[in-house]
């Protein structure tokens, strides 16, 4: 008889960058979450490695990013991202000295932004129905109007004069375009809106608009529709359940991911995945919510948005059964009443991780009075 060979565990190397605010609370619950997962499933490991990079690093050091910071980055098979910001360095700083730094070398020029409203929760959009708002934005991350070209004259006179050039290649844009039409095609529904400005912006959107327009041609079985962007707010709020996947610019899908999260209860439970869909580099997932100094250290950020970001790194690594896993137990705490104060709850950061972690290993989320 053959002797049984039993498969090795997978192992995956994390960078965890806490950075600021509520970045560290949060990525601490997000941490004890995903170590909690990988001891009972004991499907794979994760082997966490953290880098303190942040303002303060800045402050102290005059870089957010030490030198050869990326090279050691480029070891690991995804990295988890706090929040970068405080309110002692301009915001222009400290976002292109740490999370832009890693997004645009890194090539992570796939943003994609996952929003539904979670079971136990409740959308402020009046006669809103479970699965009316389930959508996926595409947010092209490598130019656009982050592109960072541009420049300042004259500084001090009346005619002082500055200059922010959106940068739009056609190789950029396809690579997108594809990507989003992949993602449209993965979905049950197969519809993908494109959205753009091409009628006030006549150069760049008008590319923009020819490109999409190419590339459907590739996905035949893929609905497609085209919005302005303006209009595009006035639809996600009044027929949310006509849209699917949506597919827009650095600057227009930033803004209209953060209203999505609005819409879908709090800002407090949406994830980011920053892709490199070649895979050359690893990716970069983080929550939306940003730094929220207003809140940090209090104990009551949100860690949800954390967990799911957590989820949808699983699934980029192909853990898709502990990522479903994961978003099983959130949705479970959730319908629990075990939330924080943003989604209508009183629990604590620690009280929502704890319940996570339990309904994890088998237990049941208490609720919380």
């Amino acid at each position: 008889m053959s002797p049984s060979f039993t498969p090795a565990t997978k192992s995956y190397s994390i960078a965890s960058i806490p950075a600021d605010g509520i970045g560290p609370e949060v990525v601490e619950a997000g941490v004890e979450v995903l170590k909690a997962l990988a001891d009972q499933l004991q499907s794979f490991k994760l082997e966490f490695t953290d880098y303190d990079w942040s303002s303060e690093t800045y402050k102290k050091t005059g870089k957010y990013i030490p030198d050869g910071g990326l090279e050691q980055l480029k070891k690991h098979d995804a990295i988890l991202f706090g929040a970068v910001g405080a309110p002692d360095v301009p915001d222009h700083i400290s976002l292109w000295g740490l999370r832009l730094a890693i997004c645009q070398p890194f090539q992570q020029y796939a943003n994609v932004r996952p929003t539904r409203v979670l079971p136990g929760t409740q959308s402020p959009l009046r006669n809103c129905k479970e699965g009316d708002l389930d959508w996926v934005i595409i947010r092209e991350n490598s130019e656009g109007e982050y592109a960072g070209q541009g420049g300042r004259s004259h500084r001090g006179c009346a005619w002082e004069t500055a200059t922010e050039v959106s940068i739009f290649t056609r190789h950029a844009i396809t690579r997108l375009m594809r990507f989003a039409f992949e993602t449209a095609r993965s979905r049950p529904r197969k519809l993908l809106t494109v959205v753009t400005k091409s009628n006030a912006q006549r150069n760049g959107m008008v590319l923009w608009d020819e490109v999409a327009a190419e590339v459907a041609g590739e996905f035949p079985d893929v609905t497609v529709d085209k919005m302005l962007v303006d209009a595009m707010t006035t639809r996600m709020v009044l027929k949310p359940e006509t849209i699917d996947t949506i597919v827009a610019t650095n600057l227009h899908a930033d803004i209209l991911s953060d209203l999505a999260a609005a819409l879908a209860g709090s800002i407090g439970i949406a994830p980011t995945s920053n892709l490199d869909p070649t895979r050359e580099h690893p990716s970069m997932f983080e929550p939306i919510h940003g730094s929220a100094f207003d809140i940090t250290g209090k104990g009551v950020a949100n860690p949800v948005a954390t967990f799911w970001t957590a989820a949808e790194m699983l699934a980029w690594l192909g853990e898709k059964e502990a990522a479903d896993r994961l978003m099983e137990s959130v949705e479970r705490v959730c319908v629990s009443g075990v939330m924080t104060a943003d989604l209508g709850g009183s629990a604590t950061t620690k009280e929502v991780t704890a319940a996570v972690v339990a309904d994890i290993l088998g237990g049941k989320a208490a609720k919380t009075a």
